[in-house]
């Protein structure tokens, strides 16, 4: 009997200490509480949700441990937890099922993480949620069924974050504030539901007309931790609180000209205004010819929903006539002005005036232009010009496929040397030009290029180089072509391209722009191939006079 005794006071004795070292987690503390047993990890890299948490845990805090998600199912395993609370770790991102098998949380903490968005629909698995803390984020977002899921919420906090326009009807939807509203108007009193919105960079425009009258209605049993929120913007209403200032409905841009036609002497500068009002502001661009100009266009504020865009026009040639449209929209809608502008040239002889209505691609600039940068699925373009006034100089990008009669023409106005080009096609041929305005293409003035076909790969490494074929773009004067396959160029055939390019002596400063060109064109391109293709510069001067339909800017590029 002594025995047994004995040996039933060192089951006791020891069972504890081995029921906690065997499912405790390592670096972590195990505690037996009233409610039940809780995990906490503090200050522990973990970096990742551990997969072995032992299923008894009523309450996990995994704290300042550089968690940088919430994967699918992450406590899945752990199905009897009522508190979670993850407080200032890494987390960026949440997946969608993140909650799944946490139909008992009713307490979810989320302080002081990177989080951006939040999928609202993961609240789906967690009917029983009361307590969501998601202060000191990055959210920038509350969409309007953000709230729909969380029937049990009576405590939300999202102070701290980035908020700046959020519609009443996120709170309209939210079923604890409607079932509030019912219940308080019949019984007269119900459990407080606390509500924190403060210190977010709220833009007090139209936008945000529904929520600012949400809050100055909002009374018990919703309780706000801090009633007194404040405007960031716009400068009108900064530091404003919401209470005194007044906000108008949102409306859709109204557009109008002093004029819808103007006669402009050939030579002279002209600028064009649109006057445009709209709440909230609108976003303008003028277009020509059904060509977006970019560039020389300002936009000056009148007021708080007026604005005037301007367009000005250096140095009109007969070209520059006919109608340009000035187009304003906002989230309500657009609407559109146009101006006809007509290019007189009275003083000018009339076979003059039939050369000059297109300009001749021979009196066009020397322009050098280079891949300077490509991303998955685009490039970006640079070019220099010598010409005599950059600061009044206007370029046309001509953009398409190598075989297309229609390619996009886009204006681009002084001072701006950079364009890019997105949504490139796989195994596509494409040729882009740099003029000046209203020219067409020249020799030495276009890229063709060709994009290669693993959009797989594109899709998984950031900076895939996926050109695998560009023409020598130093070179585009030999109509027959000089094509660089992009790893491993043979230097006889970059010398030779080199070469080509010193005897145009295009710029002053030709030295640099060459080392510019080559790294550019060359060495930035690492891809597929593995081969250079060159053909004889010689046969520039036999084709030299072709047309221009003929020439197209350069030749076409071949895959062999």
């Amino acid at each position: 009997m002594d025995a047994f005794c004995a040996s039933l006071c060192m089951v006791f004795v020891f069972y504890p200490v081995t029921r906690g070292s065997s499912t405790c987690l390592m670096g972590c503390n195990c505690v037996d509480e009233t409610l039940g047993r809780s995990l906490l990890c503090m200050e522990t890299s973990m970096r990742n949700i551990p997969e072995d948490i032992p299923q008894d845990f009523i309450k996990i805090r995994v704290e300042n441990c550089h968690l940088t998600e919430l994967p699918r199912g992450s406590f899945s395993k752990v199905s009897a937890v009522v508190f979670l609370w993850l407080n200032f770790n890494n987390i960026t991102l949440m997946n969608m099922k993140s909650l799944e098998g946490l139909a008992n949380l009713t307490e979810l903490r989320l302080q002081g993480n990177k989080l951006t968005s939040v999928p609202w629909t993961a609240f789906k698995d967690t009917p029983k949620l009361k307590i969501l803390d998601l202060k000191h984020n990055r959210l920038d977002v509350l969409p309007e069924h953000a709230l729909r899921h969380l029937p049990s919420l009576t405590y939300l906090d999202l102070s701290f974050n980035q908020l700046t326009v959020v519609s009443k009807d996120v709170f309209m939807n939210w079923p604890i504030y409607q079932k509030v509203e019912s219940v308080w108007a019949k019984e007269g009193s119900v459990s407080n539901v606390v509500l924190a919105l403060h210190n977010n960079p709220w833009l007090c425009d139209c936008r945000l007309k529904g929520f600012v009258e949400f809050i100055r209605v909002v009374g018990p049993p919703i309780i706000l931790m801090n009633s007194y929120l404040t405007c960031s913007g716009p400068a009108s209403k900064v530091d404003k609180f919401f209470h005194e200032i007044h906000l108008k409905k949102c409306t859709k841009p109204l557009a109008s000209v002093p004029e819808t036609y103007i006669s402009v002497p050939l030579g002279a500068n002209t600028t064009l205004s649109c006057l445009v009002k709209a709440r909230p502001g609108p976003t303008i661009k003028w277009m020509y010819s059904q060509k977006i100009i970019r560039g020389f266009t300002a936009e000056t504020p009148i007021d708080e929903e007026t604005v005037n865009s301007t367009l000005v026009i250096p140095s009109l040639h007969l070209a520059d006539g006919g109608l340009y449209t000035c187009t304003a929209n906002n989230f309500i809608g657009n609407s559109s002005v146009s101006i006809t502008v007509n290019v007189s040239a009275a003083n000018v002889p009339g076979q003059l005036l039939q050369t000059m209505s297109i300009l001749s691609p021979a009196d066009n600039a020397d322009i050098g232009i280079r891949i300077a940068k490509q991303t998955v699925y685009g490039i970006s373009l640079e070019w220099s010009a010598a010409t005599e006034n950059p600061a009044e100089t206007w370029y046309t990008i001509h953009f398409g496929k190598y075989n297309s009669q229609k390619k996009e023409a886009i204006d681009i106005g002084p001072g701006i040397n950079r364009y890019s080009v997105s949504d490139l096609l796989p195994v596509t041929k494409y040729e882009v030009c740099v003029t000046l305005k209203n020219y067409m293409p020249r020799e030495g003035q276009c890229i063709v290029f060709v994009t290669g076909s693993d959009t797989r790969a594109m899709g998984q490494r950031e900076h895939l180089i996926h050109i695998i074929v560009v023409v020598c773009a130093m070179a585009l004067a030999v109509p027959a072509g000089m094509y660089a396959f992009t790893t491993e160029a043979r230097f006889s055939c970059m010398e030779r391209c080199m070469d080509m390019w010193k005897r145009r002596g295009r710029l002053s400063q030709e030295g640099n722009l060459q080392v510019a060109q080559r790294q550019g064109t060359f060495d930035s391109l690492q891809g597929a191939s593995d081969e250079v293709l060159c053909r004889n510069a010689q046969k520039k001067a036999k084709k030299k006079h072709k047309s221009e339909d003929e020439f197209k800017g350069g030749s076409a590029a071949y895959l062999y």
